[in-house]
Protein backbone atom coordinates (compact mmCIF):
# COMPACT_ATOMS: atom_id res chain seq x y z
CA UNK A 1 0.00 0.00 0.00
CA UNK A 2 2.78 2.02 0.60
CA UNK A 3 3.59 2.39 -3.26
CA UNK A 4 0.24 3.35 -4.14
CA UNK A 5 0.25 5.99 -1.72
CA UNK A 6 3.72 7.63 -2.72
CA UNK A 7 2.46 7.21 -6.24
CA UNK A 8 -0.81 9.51 -5.28
CA UNK A 9 1.36 12.09 -3.54
CA UNK A 10 3.68 12.31 -6.60
CA UNK A 11 0.56 12.40 -9.17
CA UNK A 12 -0.89 15.12 -7.37
CA UNK A 13 2.15 17.37 -7.11
CA UNK A 14 1.55 17.78 -10.67
CA UNK A 15 4.84 16.36 -11.85
CA UNK A 16 2.98 13.77 -14.03
CA UNK A 17 1.43 16.70 -15.61
CA UNK A 18 4.54 18.50 -16.42
CA UNK A 19 5.83 15.46 -17.64
CA UNK A 20 3.11 14.81 -20.30
CA UNK A 21 3.52 18.21 -21.16
CA UNK A 22 6.78 17.86 -21.98
CA UNK A 23 6.45 14.93 -23.86
CA UNK A 24 3.93 16.54 -25.93
CA UNK A 25 5.97 19.45 -26.57
CA UNK A 26 8.78 17.04 -27.09
CA UNK A 27 7.04 15.26 -30.24
CA UNK A 28 6.03 18.22 -32.02
CA UNK A 29 9.20 19.64 -31.87
CA UNK A 30 10.69 17.05 -33.32
CA UNK A 31 8.43 17.06 -36.28
CA UNK A 32 9.19 20.56 -37.03
CA UNK A 33 13.06 20.26 -37.36
CA UNK A 34 12.52 16.46 -39.27
CA UNK A 35 10.14 18.67 -41.70
CA UNK A 36 12.51 21.73 -41.37
CA UNK A 37 15.57 19.32 -42.44
CA UNK A 38 13.70 17.74 -44.84
CA UNK A 39 12.12 20.33 -46.96
CA UNK A 40 14.76 23.56 -46.52
CA UNK A 41 17.98 22.50 -45.62
CA UNK A 42 18.34 18.99 -47.90
CA UNK A 43 17.23 20.41 -51.32
CA UNK A 44 20.34 22.47 -51.24
CA UNK A 45 22.63 20.28 -50.64
CA UNK A 46 21.34 18.12 -52.71
CA UNK A 47 21.73 20.98 -55.80
CA UNK A 48 25.34 21.62 -54.53
CA UNK A 49 26.37 18.05 -55.11
CA UNK A 50 25.40 18.07 -58.21
CA UNK A 51 21.74 16.78 -57.83
CA UNK A 52 21.30 14.04 -55.42
CA UNK A 53 18.82 11.94 -54.15
CA UNK A 54 18.88 11.69 -50.44
CA UNK A 55 15.66 9.88 -50.20
CA UNK A 56 17.35 6.90 -51.89
CA UNK A 57 20.00 6.80 -49.38
CA UNK A 58 20.04 3.37 -47.37
CA UNK A 59 22.55 1.81 -45.35
CA UNK A 60 22.01 -1.76 -45.47
CA UNK A 61 22.42 -3.75 -42.36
Amino acid sequence: MGFLKEFKEFAVKGNVVDLAVAVIIGGAFGKIVASFVKDIVMPPIGMLLGGMEFTDLAIVL
